[in-house]
């Protein structure tokens, strides 16, 4: 393939971003979307390189929570799917624990 992957492409702006135009930014709601995006394009970033969430399972899993169908005994398999989601959305809350 010839052309960048789409992580590729946040991750080149994202850098820009960084690099280029937030150190000359004096005005602070500029510098805050700034760093806004630049966590957004993180985001796109550690999606593109993890696999598709199965957005069917957890709609199934969630109805079975809210049922009472889901014992104790699930917790660490729930445990490694919010951990997953985690890395995805903000690996730093898993740095906190």
């Amino acid at each position: 393939m010839d052309r960048p992957a789409a992580s590729e492409l946040a991750a080149a702006v994202r850098e820009f971003l960084e690099t280029e135009l937030l150190p000359v930014l004096d005005d602070h709601r500029l510098r805050f979307r700034t760093l806004v995006a630049m966590n957004a394009l993180g985001m796109v970033e550690r999606e593109t390189a993890a696999p598709p969430p199965d957005r069917a399972a957890d709609a199934e899993l969630a109805r079975r929570i809210r049922a009472g169908e889901v014992g104790v005994e699930a917790l660490p398999g729930l445990k490694q799917a919010v951990a997953a989601k985690l890395r995805v959305s903000n690996p730093g809350y898993l740095e906190r624990s």
